[in-house]
């Protein structure tokens, strides 16, 4: 069968995920959503990849969201269970223990986004445009869109963009804080990978706690949010990485992070 999804690992612990149905529009067919289910159980356990980033074969559209050509040939049993696939998908994509980029290269739409907004980072490509354009269609966000897209750009916004299935580009984007920068599509996947690399050169123990208790304690009141990083914390005194950064700074120079 086709290889709808494509990754690649490097030996600085990045992994670069490419949606790979450019002539469908990076559309997430059920075989599609089926490769990026098993992709992703592969690298939540994964110990050398530090990174994941997400990017688009083709340059016009990073992922249109589900295959509509496709929906129209189910019955209701089988949309409900295709829905059910790509909801799946996208709390997988936030749950990862590695910090998760979007290398949008090109416009996300529906459920396309929706896979964006399950990532820690997004990048667009300029001029490209975003939305989550579902109540066009007579249905709604029904991949975290609804959730994801108002705790990220508030609510108002948010209310805005969904109830009008309005497009927004990348600048406006940007403003909203639906993206964190707009880039030319010579340097997304660069500047994409340069972050990345900052990143990974960190300690991984340290990253990995870090996401944790900025994505749960935005959940939860203040002081339980507090406590969530205190307990994050404590789970790097007793590592060797936290050693090994003290005595490289002691040191002047950089140190070398195995995720110990």
């Amino acid at each position: 069968m086709d290889a709808n999804v494509l990754i690649e690992k490097n030996e600085h612990g990045i992994a670069l995920i490419t949606l790979n149905r450019s002539e469908a529009a990076n559309a997430l067919s059920v075989h599609m959503l089926k490769q990026l289910h098993s992709t992703l159980d592969e690298l939540v356990f994964d110990e050398e990849v530090r990174v994941v980033l997400f990017t688009n074969a083709g340059e016009k559209v990073f992922c249109a969201g589900a295959d509509l050509k496709e929906r129209a040939t189910m019955n209701p049993i089988e949309v409900k269970e295709t829905v059910t696939l790509i909801r799946t998908l996208m709390d997988k994509v936030e749950a990862l223990p590695q910090p998760t980029i979007a290398a949008m290269n090109g416009g996300a739409f529906g459920g396309g986004l929706e896979l964006a907004l399950s990532c820690d980072i997004r990048f667009a490509k300029s001029g490209a445009s975003y939305g989550l354009t579902e109540t066009a269609l007579a249905i709604i966000p029904g991949a975290g869109g609804t959730q994801r897209l108002p705790r990220l750009i508030g609510l108002g916004k948010a209310k805005e963009l969904i109830f009008s299935a309005a497009r927004v580009e990348a600048d406006e984007a940007l403003a909203i804080g639906l993206v964190e920068r707009v880039l030319p599509e010579d340097q997304l996947l660069q500047q994409s990978y340069a972050l990345a690399d900052k990143i990974a050169s960190n300690g991984p123990i340290a990253i990995k706690q870090a996401k944790r208790a900025i994505q749960v304690g935005m959940q939860v009141d203040l002081a339980s949010g507090l406590e969530i990083e205190k307990l994050a914390y404590e789970q790097t005194i007793p590592t060797k990485d936290r050693l090994e950064g003290l005595q490289a700074f002691k040191e002047k120079r950089k140190p070398n992070y195995k995720g110990e």
